[in-house]
């Protein structure tokens, strides 16, 4: 109920003073939905993984838009105080050095944070399969990148070899 009476003040101030229109907009944005007013604030830059492990520094509170191939979910760097995500809440997930494209190597050295409910609905991603996401870098403790995912998008997956053959096989 407040808001709504902050909201309608708010429109009665801006009427007397004659302020624009689009600021009206945005001001009622900004009561009804401060989320939604700081994502349309967010600007993300698309970054090299092997960038920002090497001079992770450089990309505190930063935000980045990351394209990789996704290797696992994990538990790496959960529950760590100087930059705690805690395990009920979150998950952390591995992506693929892309520097040795003939190995399927992690690149630990990125503790990437999403929230739990948004992983359960990829479980079903495989090693290899090409993601995109963008988020915040959060904290550089340990000297590595730490990462809070603001959005997670599947670009492709590979194609189920293993769980072909396995119904192949139990056929016969």
């Amino acid at each position: 109920m407040k808001r709504v009476n902050l909201l309608i003040l708010g429109l009665a101030v801006c009427a007397v003073i004659n302020i624009p229109q689009t600021i009206q907009a945005q001001s009622a944005l900004n009561l009804e939905n401060p989320v939604a007013a700081q994502t349309v604030a967010k600007s993300y830059t698309q970054a090299n993984p092997l960038d920002m492990v090497a001079s992770p520094n450089r990309y505190l509170n930063k935000y980045v838009k990351i394209r990789a191939k996704f290797d696992k979910f994990s538990t790496l760097g959960l529950d760590y105080e100087p930059a705690m995500r805690s395990s009920e809440d979150y998950i952390s997930f591995l992506i693929q050095r892309s520097d040795s494209p003939s190995h399927n190597i992690p690149l630990s050295e990125m503790k990437i944070f999403m929230k739990r409910t948004e992983a359960e609905k990829h479980i079903e991603l495989d090693s290899g399969d090409e993601i995109e996401f963008c988020g915040k870098v959060f904290s550089t403790a340990l000297g590595d990148v730490w990462m809070d995912v603001d959005k997670f998008t599947v670009l492709t997956v590979k194609a189920p070899k293993e769980k072909a053959d396995k119904t192949d096989s139990s056929a016969k």
